[in-house]
């Protein structure tokens, strides 16, 4: 076992959280986990609304509120706030991007084989409705920066309009080199928009400085934040042209207020989303990443060795990792999901795994009420839990 064993979790983490303590928990990054302040805010918030529905939803006030999160939130990862919507997650942020770049037939969509499974399908169902093609860029698990890039602009043609791109890939968790990949596109004319659904919280960000046309995280992953939010990012030369999802009561007004005013949604989990930020805040920003990042890579390792697998190489500040699983174990959907129930009935343990390319991933996480020993008990019960397959 390595002897540089992390740190147990923060002082006072695990009580932060509700998680049932019966059950591991090393998938944070599937829905997050909203810390007790972030929970009561959003309460206080819905008990505010539902006092006086009409002095809380209605415009110009609830519009006001919103923009004041909205500064708030955008400044977490350095983008314009006057760019900057709210959104439920990045799937609906990725349906307004692409709904809002004009494709006509024989245009195509690049994508690459990391992209998250719902990007796929809102790409797929884009193209039916204009004659587009998706396009597939091939990206190696282990991949560096250089052949990242090689292998995307290898894929792309006089016919690419836009590119959607992983900033931190769902199920394979790879860092994508953006800024890079963002300055070759556009000088092949490609619009550029970047799925950021895991970095608000996890890593440092400026969106401002990576040049991209598009760019959308979910807060509720790593930030701390309620279910439902999230934020898209439009670069200045674009806004005018974005399609919200439904045209309601602020279409009229541009973005971001026609994408974030859609009539009676609940707008609590948006309103609250600072106080996730404040909560991270009170741990220590610097102090919460480098546990998360420390105790992944532990992790990652030791189950690793206990499975006897190649190591997969990852970038030093993720807090979410994957790790080969031995040749023909979940190498399908059906496979995949049936060893995560497994995983989770008989170890009592959540993790996710993926059949990516045929090769069964297990995806771990590591969140500030994890401690070591939540890796070991994995380590030590999987082996034996495979070999009884």
């Amino acid at each position: 076992m390595p002897n540089d064993k992390p740190p147990e979790p923060l002082p006072g983490a695990r009580l932060l959280f509700t998680l049932d303590p019966s059950y591991v928990h090393l998938n944070h990054g599937s829905f997050g986990a909203a810390p007790i302040p972030t929970q009561r805010a959003a309460a206080r918030l819905r008990e505010e609304q539902e006092a006086d529905p009409m002095r809380f939803l209605k415009p110009p006030g609830i519009m006001e509120r919103l923009r004041h999160t909205r500064r708030h939130l955008a400044r977490f990862v350095g983008a314009d706030p006057d760019g900057t919507a709210l959104v439920p997650n990045v799937t609906a942020a990725c349906a307004v991007v692409l709904g809002s770049v004009p494709l006509r037939s024989g245009d195509e969509i690049l994508l690459t084989d990391h992209a998250y499974g719902a990007v796929g399908i809102e790409a797929a169902r884009r193209c039916a409705e204009t004659g587009a093609t998706v396009v597939e860029a091939k990206v190696g698990l282990e991949d560096d920066d250089d052949a990242v890039v090689a292998a995307i602009l290898a894929a792309t043609t006089d016919r690419t309009r836009v590119a959607v791109i992983d900033q931190i890939s769902s199920a394979t968790a790879k860092l994508f080199p953006v800024r890079r990949l963002a300055a070759e596109l556009h000088r092949r004319g490609v619009f550029v928009a970047v799925d950021a659904a895991h970095v608000p919280g996890m890593i440092d960000v400026d969106v401002s400085t990576l040049g991209v046309d598009a760019w959308f995280g979910n807060l509720h992953k790593w930030a701390y934040a309620p279910r439902g939010a999230g934020l898209l990012y439009v670069a200045a030369a674009h806004r005018a042209s974005i399609r919200p999802l439904a045209a309601s009561w602020e279409y009229d007004n541009g973005f971001p207020a026609s994408v974030e005013f859609q009539g009676t949604q609940d707008f609590a989990g948006w309103l609250a989303a600072p106080a996730g930020l404040h909560t991270m805040t009170a741990l220590g920003l610097d102090v919460v990443r480098d546990h998360n990042a420390r105790l992944a890579r532990y992790g990652q390792r030791l189950i690793t060795e206990a499975l006897g697998t190649p190591a997969v190489r990852a970038a030093p500040e993720l807090a979410m990792r994957v790790v080969r699983l031995p040749p023909g174990v979940a190498t399908t959907a059906e496979a995949a999901s049936t060893l995560r129930n497994r995983i989770a009935e008989q170890l009592r343990t959540h993790v996710a795994v993926t059949a990516w390319r045929r090769i069964g991933l297990l995806r771990i996480c590591a969140q500030v009420y994890n401690g070591a020993d939540d890796f070991e008990g994995l380590a030590r019960a999987l082996p034996t839990l495979l070999r009884a397959r």
